[in-house]
């Protein structure tokens, strides 16, 4: 079981409620964990002196930072009369992504937390800039938090993929079953893992290059996957404790098929895996994961290869 000791949680000073606070704090005070509440602010205005002298532009910055500091004190002090341990900090930093990958790899976060947005129309995560950043670069664990209640009894999905494809290291599978199992066993929540696979993808492989039509029995290659994939997937699932129940091995593309799981669950939050193939791409976690994000109608937790180092910009 991780231990879970230091959650930084990202703060918005624009705004006035704060969703990742209020899932920052569940967390902490089920795994005992210390918590951090972060702002990272920059103004590209008060960096230049020809607009400002030096010192009328320390005492701005100065005031800033202060006011800053203030207003997360505010939010700490009902935190710390609830019992929980909770440290504030402002740092002057960009891009904020990197402020904020910086500031985590510092103090060592076991866990950092961040709003992001949706749509109402389409319930739907709806990722900033900032946010599909720190998507590829934030070393530790990512909880991207949408507004909206937590259940008191959350559902987390695990979204593995036991069959590591796309260069994804088997690893990587434990790591996200680990991470979703210790937070929902101090949560008192339900732990349900998935994985699709799509024999369409397999067929398309197989006649890409191709000069001349061919015809492949799907049924048959796609009942030949499914044991191939069932049987992998059962190991992980098994040995992770993971009930029959709760293990959803589904025929289809992962993008359609994981927001109807979690739809259908009423999930709090989706794990899954951020992959790295080259330094050159720097982390991408492929095509068929990020169309799947955009359509979660919950929370999401990026968990990183336990080598995953972030790059300095």
């Amino acid at each position: 079981m991780p231990d879970i000791s230091q959650i930084l949680c990202v703060v918005d000073p624009t705004a006035d409620v704060q969703p990742a606070l209020e899932r920052a704090a569940f967390v902490a005070r089920t795994t005992g964990a210390e918590l951090e509440l972060f702002i990272c602010y920059y103004n590209e205005y008060l960096t230049r002196d020809w607009l400002f002298d030096a010192p009328a532009l320390d005492t701005t910055r100065n005031d800033i930072n202060a006011g800053l500091e203030k207003r997360l004190e505010e939010m700490a002090a009902s935190l710390r009369d609830s019992g929980l341990t909770v440290r504030t900090s402002v740092l002057w930093d960009r891009p904020l992504h990197s402020g904020i990958v910086r500031h985590a790899a510092a103090i060592g976060a076991d866990l950092v937390f961040k709003d992001t947005h949706h749509h109402s129309a389409v319930s739907r995560a709806l990722f900033s800039n900032t946010d599909w950043n720190l998507i590829r670069s934030c070393a530790s664990p990512l909880w991207l938090v949408k507004p909206g209640t937590f259940p008191e009894k959350p559902v987390f999905i695990a979204a593995i993929d036991p069959m590591s494809a796309h260069d994804k290291p088997a690893a990587l599978d434990d790591e996200i079953l680990v991470l979703a199992s210790s937070i929902a066993a101090a949560a008192g929540a339900e732990v349900h893992a998935f994985h699709a696979f799509d024999p369409r993808l397999a067929v398309s492989a197989a006649t890409a290059n191709a000069y001349i039509p061919v015809s492949l029995p799907l049924d048959e290659i796609a009942e030949k996957m499914g044991k191939q994939h069932k049987q992998r997937f059962d190991e992980v699932a098994g040995f992770h404790g993971i009930d029959a129940a709760h293990a959803h091995l589904v025929r289809g593309a992962a993008h359609e098929e994981l927001p109807d799981l979690a739809r259908k669950l009423d999930a709090a939050v989706v794990v899954m895996g951020g992959v790295a193939r080259s330094r050159l791409e720097r982390l991408f976690i492929g095509s068929t994961a990020e169309r799947t994000l955009e359509h979660l109608p919950c929370d999401l937790l990026i968990v990183k290869p336990p080598w995953f180092r972030a790059e300095e910009e």
